[in-house]
């Protein structure tokens, strides 16, 4: 499903949302260009769980887990700019945490995908954005790496400034059983929300 959102507002209410529908065991695999709102995206999820700790763009860190405050799973935020493959986000070992958390994985598209059949794809787009579809899905693993070692220290500041009256599509893509059965019940949640426009399912 697509969601079209005029600001950063409506994007909050997005994640708040999702939030609603999560359980523990969900991964979330999240992408964008730098400033795209990733991190104001799971800012917003982490309030909406009421989980401890600053959430930020964990660059350098690569993975933080972030505690409830109200008894439910705990929310580990990944950011796999800085990985090359699959290999080297096996070796964070989140296998360990997933069953009892909820995972939310940036920059890991063709990546983050092996942790679990089941798993939400979120892509958050500029709505007037000139770069080609593959820019927007974060490339490749290379050129992921190439970006980390030029812009890695500017990847936060870009998330902390993005301009709050830009717009944005939000498209999530469910992948095995467990969000066959969830998706149509968190559509229906997103376009009941007043002002929210959906697009229905992404071309």
């Amino acid at each position: 499903m697509r969601v079209e959102i005029e600001s950063l507002e409506q994007m909050r209410t997005v994640a708040e949302v999702l939030a609603g529908h999560l359980q523990a065991g969900d991964l979330l695999i999240l992408t964008g260009n730098l400033g795209a709102g990733k991190t104001t995206f799971t800012q917003s999820l982490g309030a909406a769980l009421d989980v401890a700790g600053r959430i930020t763009s964990p660059t350098f860190i690569i993975a933080r887990e972030h505690p409830s405050r109200a008894g439910g799973p705990a929310l580990v935020h990944v950011d796999a700019y800085r990985l090359a493959d699959g290999e080297e986000l096996e070796d964070l070992d989140l296998d360990s945490e997933l069953d009892e958390s909820i995972t939310v994985v940036e920059w890991g598209a063709g990546m983050a995908e092996q942790l679990s059949s089941d798993y939400l794809e979120i892509t958050i787009a500029p709505v007037q954005s000139d770069e080609p579809s593959g820019a927007a899905a974060g490339g490749s693993g290379t050129q992921r790496q190439t970006d980390a070692q030029t812009d890695g220290e500017a990847a936060d500041d870009a998330e902390d400034e993005e301009a709050e009256d830009e717009r944005r599509t939000v498209d999530l893509t469910g992948h095995g059983t467990s969000w066959a059965e969830r998706l149509p019940q968190l559509h229906a949640a997103i376009t009941a929300v007043e002002g929210m426009t959906s697009g229905g399912e992404r071309p």
